[in-house]
């Protein structure tokens, strides 16, 4: 039995590879280390919506999870767009389905509704604009509307809410990764690392929130550490970022908050599949374009507001 082919000798037939098919490599920030590395941009969901948007080329390969390659298929319907790991989903997005949305906006016809990219092209469609968590806050302060339906992570809309004065309305959806961190947990890791700072992502709990020195998203914290003139961290989020951190921040200490912040659905995606989907283009992420055209006014919008 011959032995599968070392991260090496994979790097460099997906560049070859990548360089065949006039594609483009986009991986999340908890994406596994290799995966990181063999990516062209590396980022939080607002940057790699961004980079589908205007990237050119003829093919997608996300390295991520299903919704953020649907938002890649939305925004560039010309291109392939492809997910190495198919079954790489977000439990989140199935937290709300569009006709949960319909519902809520027939009880609530004078609230916009706000959707955490999070989620599914269908729930997207059905909504006034889009959000990441980097600019949640200033997606909802852009709205002429007093009553917003947030979906449907509660958490988020409950971290938007605190900056501003208008009416938020959150889904009872959430990060099993974020939401199963406490203040206990917080506190435990300020006593293993007393002169650390504490990072947070905004989909943590409002007493997570309260405890931390700082709440961003992903990219939000790297740039902190960098810029920081801290030199120790707790890092509130997927363990996956500290790889980033590492890279980008080789002077910084910095400590995950707690070891089982992990997604396993991030951590799906390996050399090997970014090989094999680019060698057969599949599997290949297609949105209905009734359905995409909906949800790419709600996108396009969100892109438009200054975070």
């Amino acid at each position: 039995m011959a032995a599968a082919p070392d991260n090496k000798v994979l790097s460099s037939e997906i560049l070859r590879l990548k360089e065949e098919r006039d594609a483009i490599i986009l991986a999340h920030n908890y994406q596994i280390g290799p995966i990181q590395d063999i990516a062209d941009i590396t980022g939080d969901s607002l940057e790699l919506a961004r980079a589908a948007a205007r990237m050119e080329g003829d093919v997608i390969v996300f390295c991520g999870v299903d919704f953020m390659a649907e938002t890649a298929a939305i925004l560039s319907p010309e291109k392939i767009v492809v997910l190495p790991a198919a079954d790489a989903c977000c439990p989140m997005a199935g937290m709300i389905t569009a006709d949960e949305l319909r519902l809520a906006k027939s009880k609530n016809p004078d609230a916009a509704v706000v959707c955490y990219v999070n989620s599914t092209a269908e729930v997207k469609a059905e909504s006034d604009i889009c959000c990441t968590s980097s600019n949640a806050v200033a997606v909802v302060q852009s709205l002429t509307e007093d009553r917003v339906i947030f979906v449907p992570d509660r958490n988020l809309a409950l971290y938007a809410a605190r900056f501003t004065d208008k009416e938020i309305l959150p889904w009872d959806g959430f990060c099993i990764v974020h939401d199963r961190i406490t203040a206990g947990h917080v506190q435990e890791a300020r006593k293993r690392h007393p002169s650390a700072t504490v990072l947070v992502h905004p989909e943590c709990r409002p007493d997570v929130i309260d405890a931390a020195d700082h709440v961003a998203s992903t990219s939000g914290i790297i740039r902190y550490v960098c810029s920081s003139s801290d030199k120790e961290f707790i890092i509130g989020t997927e363990i996956g970022i500290l790889h980033r951190l590492n890279k980008d921040c080789p002077k910084k200490t910095c400590h995950p908050l707690s070891e089982s912040m992990v997604c396993t659905n991030m951590k799906k995606t390996d050399l090997a599949m970014v090989c094999d989907a680019l060698t057969t283009l599949r599997p290949r992420i297609t949105v209905p374009e009734e359905t995409a055209a909906r949800a790419r006014r709600a996108i396009t919008r969100m892109l438009s507001v200054d975070a």
